[in-house]
This record gives C-alpha cells, structure tokens and sequence, in this order.
C-alpha cells in the first residue's frame, strides 16, 4: 500500500502513441484526495433498530457466562443469527461473581472486567471513573460486535429504551448539547443522559437539566471511537423518583449474580411494554477516495502496439491511411510505480476514439 500512497506518479494507456512514450508522469495537480462520511444503521440486515434481544442457552452453560452475555437478533440456533453487541459488569471491589481463585481475595471476573476497562479507557490502574458528578465503582459495558459497525458510533443519533417495573426510560447522549468532546486513552466519550435521538429530556423528578439522574451523576458514558458503551449501574439501580429504573443490580460476594441478564430484561421489557422500544444505533464511515485524472493530449496515444496496428515481424504501419490519420481506441488505464510497475487498472464503460484532433481526460477513482 506504501507504493500507491507514494508512487503513484505516472500513468500508462493500453494504447502507445506521441512523442513522449506510453509512461506520462502526473503532476501534483492530477491526483486530488477527498474524503466522505457514510453512515449506516448498526444492526444486521441494516436493522435500524434492534427490538429483539435473544441469548445463547449454550454460553449460560459454560465459563464465558460469568465475564459477559452475547446478545443475538433472533434465536442464537437460527441460520442468520449474529451476536449484536456483548453486556458485562463491572465492579472495582469483584463483588457479583465467584472468586477464580478462592485463595486469593478479588480475583473475580467481574473485577478483572472493571480491571480490563480502565486500562483501556484511562490508562491508569489509579484512576476512577466518573460519571456526570459521580465517581462510580460498578458499571455495566456494551461493547458492540466489530462485524456491526464500520468505523465508529455516531453520536448524537442514537436512543436506547430500557425499563424497570414502571418506568420506561430512553437514555441517548448530550454530543448536540456538548459539542466540545472530552477525550480519554479510547478516544471521544460523551455522557449518557435521558432523552432520545441526541435531544435531553428532563423532568423535575426524574432528572435535572443535564439530563442526569438526580443523585447518581449521568447514566454513563459512549465512547464512538471504540463502539462502547459504559452504563452507571448505580443510576439504572435508583428509584423513579430521581431518575432510576430500579434495576437492582446485585453485588454479593462469591456469588454469581448474573447481573447481565438485568440488562437483557430491561431491554426486552421496553421493547414489549411500548412497542415502538427498542435500541436504535447508527454507524459512521470515512471514506477517502483518491481521484486520478489522466489526461491524452492531442499528439499523444494516437498509435498503438496492436498486432492489428503494426506488423509483428517488420513493425511497419499495416494500413497507409493510419500514416498520417492515426485512429486508436482507449480501453484502459492502468497506474504505475517510478519503477513502472503496475499498481492499479482502471477499465472504461466503452472504447474512447483517440486521434490527432482529440483530447481525452478519463478520471479514475480509487477508495480505501
């Protein structure tokens, strides 16, 4: 790939002709580089919005169950099941899951999660995280399934719906409020407040004008360049009076206790309860296209190599009237290396008429 970033400096058409040769060197104004932000929806199938949370029966069974849950958008047996995103708690003190090592104290996968995200979110073993105004200890992470996405998660976009007994809540995250991104090792974060599509909802019992809850900061924390959220276990876990959904979060100690599927009921329980619930999630993509104009002036290209044009055996013009009226047809374009070794080939939708009186520019495009 080196080669195409730094040698793309000459151009050479299936057709020889001109004084200068089949090998044209292009000028820094020939390539032109530009860049395009697409965006898609998250989920399979292009699913806008996911409404159906099904997990494996398989992975309650094994070891995996204790660090995360896979979430599928249908039966994880069906043909066109794909895991959508992953959930797993987190807890600073390895309180709601059963010790690896009953001799050594802490040694739970529960802390070993909050241990793995830290690094990689603050790069400091030292460091807390801090949601809003709330300097938290437990968190549950949304990690989204790499085959889901194509660059990062656009913020801003997004709404996810989730619900208690009796409380349907829709948390997205303040980037419109806050256009001024904070930073950590994992790049851009941005809280997660009530509301939806980027747009805050506040109420004076729920929530205060952040869109936080009342007495445990935000609800957590998106990080777009990584696809991650980070949820604030002690806001789902508040009354409704103040923000919370009363998820109850459980934090025994050497017990599992399968905080996960909390998330995965709260979901399904949104989805079932309004009918129009569900997570909704895009994604965002920078394309960079290089575009290439190559350029057959009127003296250039109009004689050709052809076997059809020139003879084999004595290189001779084959037809008088080809002497002084050359008539070549373009069909190809092909991109060469100081060395002239062939990089990339560009073939036309039809043949280009090329003579004397003729000038051709043929744009070629290349995305990465």
């Amino acid at each position: 790939m080196a080669d195409q970033k730094t040698a793309q400096t000459s151009r050479a058409v299936a057709t020889q002709g001109g004084t200068r040769g089949a090998y044209i060197t292009l000028d820094a104004s020939d390539k032109v580089l530009s860049t395009d932000s697409v965006t898609a929806a998250m989920w399979s199938d292009n699913t806008p919005t996911l409404q159906v949370f099904q997990t494996s029966s398989a992975q309650v069974t094994s070891a995996v169950k204790e660090y995360y849950t896979s979430v599928y958008q249908t039966a994880s047996t069906g043909v066109t099941a794909a895991i959508q995103f992953d959930i797993a708690y987190a807890n600073s003190k390895g309180s709601g899951s059963v010790p690896l090592n009953p001799l050594v104290v802490g040694t739970t996968p529960t802390r070993i999660n909050y241990g793995s995200y830290r690094n990689l979110i603050l790069g400091d073993e030292n460091a807390t995280f801090i949601f809003g105004n709330y300097s938290a200890s437990d968190f549950y992470c949304l990690p989204i399934e790499r085959a889901r996405y194509k660059q990062s998660i656009l913020p801003g976009t997004w709404t996810m719906n989730i619900s208690g007994s009796s409380l349907n809540l829709s948390l997205t995250d303040d980037s419109k409020i806050n256009t001024v991104a904070n930073f950590s090792d994992a790049g851009r974060y941005y809280n997660i407040i009530s509301g939806s599509a980027g747009v805050v909802r506040t109420t004076s019992d729920q929530s205060d004008a952040n869109g936080w809850t009342l007495a445990s900061g935000s609800y957590g924390w998106i990080l777009p360049d990584v696809d991650l959220l980070l949820l604030n276990a002690a806001a789902l876990d508040g009354a409704v009076v103040g923000g919370g959904i009363a998820l109850g979060t459980a934090t025994s100690n050497g017990t599992w206790d399968d905080n996960s599927a909390k998330i995965v009921s709260a979901l399904r329980l949104s989805a079932d309860a309004s009918g129009s619930g569900g997570f909704t999630l895009n994604s965002k993509e920078d394309l960079s296209s290089d575009f290439i104009f190559c350029r057959a002036k009127s003296q250039e290209y109009n004689y050709s190599s052809n076997p059809s044009f020139i003879s084999s055996s004595t290189g001779a013009i084959l037809f008088d009237s080809f002497i002084d009226n050359p008539t070549t047809y373009i069909t190809t374009v092909g991109l060469y290396n100081n060395s002239q070794e062939l990089l990339a080939v560009a073939k036309l939708s039809r043949p280009l008429e090329k003579d004397f009186t003729k000038e051709l520019l043929v744009r070629v495009k290349l995305d990465f």
